[in-house]
C-alpha cells in the first residue's frame, strides 16, 4: 500500500495539523480549572487525572498513527476502523456516535461562544437566550456558507483563526509565571483539598469527561484524511497537534491551581481563565480572555462544521449512510450532509432556548457519544496489528511498541465508557438508536441486506433496549438528558 500518493488539490500537512489544533482548542481550554474544581476535583487528582489522559489519548493518537501508515486505504477514519474491524453496522454506529458527537459540540460552542460574547454585550446573558440562540443560528448557517465554499478553503480560514486563538492562552501563562502570580503554598493547599470533599477515585473520575472533551478533535486529520495532499501527513499533523495541545493544557490547569482555592475557581464564571487572568492583569485580563474565547470558538465551529459534515460524508461514500449523505456541490463540498448537519445543529439550539440548558451539558453528552467510536478504533489496530508482521518489518515499524500502544489505547477507551457512568450511557443509547433507522433506510436504498449476522441483531436490541429504558427514566423523572 503506497503511502506516498499525492493529491495536488489536498490539505497540507500544516492545514491538516491546523484543522485538528483548531477543533480542539474550543471553549475547553477557557473552562478546564473552573469545570474540573467545580466537579469537586482538587490538584492532586487533577494532575493523575491528565496523566491518565496523557497516556491514554497519547495511545489512542499513536493508534490512529499506526493505522494511517498501516491502512492509508481506510480514508474514513474512525468509520473505516470500525467497519473494517468489526463489520457495516458496528462501522455505522461508530460513524454515527462519532457525527453526534461533533454536531453536540458545536451546539456547545455557540453557547458559549454568546456567553463570551456577553462580558461586552451583557444582553446576551448566559448564552441561551432568544437574542442568543437567533445570533447562534446565524453563525452555524455562516460556517455552513463557508464551508460549501469547499473545504480546502474553509481550512485556510481555519489556520489563520487558529493562530489567533492560541495567543490569549500564550499570554495567560506568560502572566502567571513572569507576574509571579502563581503561588506554591495554594497550589500545596489544592493538592488533596478538603478532608470531607469526594474520594480520590471519585475526584480522578471527574476530570474524565472534562480531559475527553478537551480533546475531541484532536483525530481531525483522520477524519478528513480522505482529502489530505499526502497521506503520510495525517499521522504526523494527528501527533503534532496532540503534543502542542497537550503541554497547552496541561500548564493552564497546573498553573491555575496555584492562583487561587479550589473553592473559589469553582465559583468563578464562564469562562473561569477570565477570572483567573483578571486576578493576575486586572480588567483588562478578561477582556483578553473573553476576546481568545470569541476567536477559539468561532474557529472551532468552523472545524467542526467541516469534521461533523465529513464523516457522514465519507460514510455515505463507503455505502453505510444513506446516498443522500454523499452529494456534493460544484466546489466538492459536501453540500447534503452540511445542510442536514446543521439543521439538527439548529434543532438543538430550540432546544437549549427552551430547557435554559448550558454549554456543560451539551460537551457531556458529546464526550459520551466518542467513547465508542475511539475504543472501536484501538481494538481494530490491536487485531490488525496480530496479523501484519510481514507489513510492520517492511515498513520499520517496532510490533511490540504498536502492540503496547494498542493495549494501552484499549483500556483507556474502556475507562472512558466506565467513567461516564450508567446515566451517560442510557442517554447516549437514546442518541444512537435513531441511527438504526439511517442504517436500515441506506440498505434498503441499495437493495442489500440489513441486521444479517446474529450479532447484528443483539447490538440493535442492546442498543434499542437501553434507549427505551432511558425514555423511561426521563419521562418519570428520574435521569435528565439537559
Amino acid at each position: 500500500m503506497n503511502n506516498d500518493n499525492i493529491n495536488p488539490n489536498g490539505l497540507s500537512y500544516t492545514r491538516l495539523t491546523a484543522v485538528a489544533i483548531g477543533a480542539t482548542i474550543g471553549g475547553g481550554v477557557f473552562s478546564l480549572s473552573g469545570d474540573m474544581a467545580a466537579n469537586g476535583a482538587n490538584t492532586g487528582a487533577v494532575l493523575v487525572g491528565w496523566l491518565i489522559c496523557c497516556i491514554g489519548m497519547l495511545s489512542l493518537m499513536m493508534c490512529f498513527y499506526g493505522l494511517n501508515k498501516l491502512r492509508p486505504d481506510l480514508t474514513g477514519g474512525i468509520y473505516s476502523y470500525a467497519k473494517e474491524g468489526y463489520g457495516e453496522f458496528i462501522g455505522f454506529n461508530s460513524a454515527w456516535g462519532y457525527w453526534i458527537s461533533a454536531l453536540l459540540a458545536n451546539v456547545s460552542y455557540a453557547t458559549l461562544l454568546f456567553a463570551a460574547i456577553a462580558y461586552f454585550f451583557p444582553i446576551f446573558g448566559e448564552g441561551n437566550n432568544i437574542i442568543s440562540i437567533i445570533c447562534a443560528s446565524v453563525i452555524i448557517w455562516l460556517m455552513n456558507f463557508l464551508v460549501l465554499k469547499g473545504v480546502k478553503e474553509a481550512a485556510g480560514v481555519n489556520l489563520v483563526i487558529t493562530i489567533a486563538k492560541i495567543m490569549p492562552i500564550i499570554v495567560f501563562i506568560l502572566a502567571i509565571i513572569f507576574l509571579s502570580k502563581f503561588k506554591l503554598d495554594v497550589f500545596l493547599q489544592n493538592f488533596w483539598g478538603e478532608a470531607n470533599g469526594l474520594s480520590f477515585l471519585d475526584q480522578v473520575k471527574a476530570t474524565t469527561g472534562t480531559t475527553v472533551w478537551a480533546f475531541i478533535g484532536i483525530e481531525g486529520a483522520v477524519v478528513i484524511s480522505g482529502r489530505a495532499k499526502r497521506s503520510k501527513d495525517v499521522g504526523r499533523a494527528t501527533v503534532t497537534a496532540f503534543v502542542c495541545v497537550f503541554l497547552i493544557y496541561l500548564m493552564v490547569s497546573t498553573l491555575s491551581m496555584g492562583v487561587m482555592p479550589r473553592a473559589e475557581l469553582a465559583a468563578l464564571k464562564n469562562p473561569p481563565m477570565a477570572g483567573i487572568l483578571s486576578y493576575a492583569l486586572g480588567p483588562i485580563g478578561a477582556i483578553i480572555v473573553n476576546l481568545g474565547v470569541i476567536i477559539s470558538l468561532t474557529g472551532a465551529t468552523l472545524g467542526y462544521t467541516i469534521i461533523a459534515a465529513e464523516c457522514p460524508y465519507e460514510a455515505a461514500k463507503q455505502g453505510v449512510f444513506m446516498k443522500l449523505f454523499a452529494k456534493t456541490n460544484k466546489n466538492g463540498a459536501p453540500s447534503a450532509s452540511l445542510f442536514i448537519t446543521n439543521s439538527i445543529i439548529q434543532l438543538f439550539l430550540i432546544i437549549i432556548y427552551f430547557n435554559q440548558s448550558t454549554y456543560q451539558i451539551f460537551y457531556t453528552i458529546s464526550a459520551s457519544m466518542i467513547m465508542f467510536p475511539y475504543l472501536l478504533s484501538a481494538l481494530f489496530y490491536l487485531k490488525y496489528l496480530r496479523k501484519s508482521t510481514k507489513q510492520l518489518d517492511s515498513m520499520k515499524m517496532n510490533k511490540n511498541l504498536s502492540l503496547v500502544f494498542a493495549v494501552i489505547g484499549s483500556i483507556y477507551g474502556l475507562w472512558l465508557l466506565y467513567s461516564t457512568g450508567l446515566v451517560g450511557i442510557l442517554i447516549s443509547a437514546l442518541l444512537y438508536a435513531p441511527g438504526i433507522i439511517v442504517y436500515i433506510l441506506g440498505k434498503k436504498e441499495r437493495n442489500e441486506k440489513y441486521l444479517a449476522k446474529t450479532s447484528d441483531k443483539i447490538l440493535a436490541f442492546i442498543i434499542v433496549s437501553l434507549a427505551i429504558l432511558s425514555l423511561i427514566l426521563i419521562l418519570t423523572g428520574q435521569i435528565s438528558p439537559f
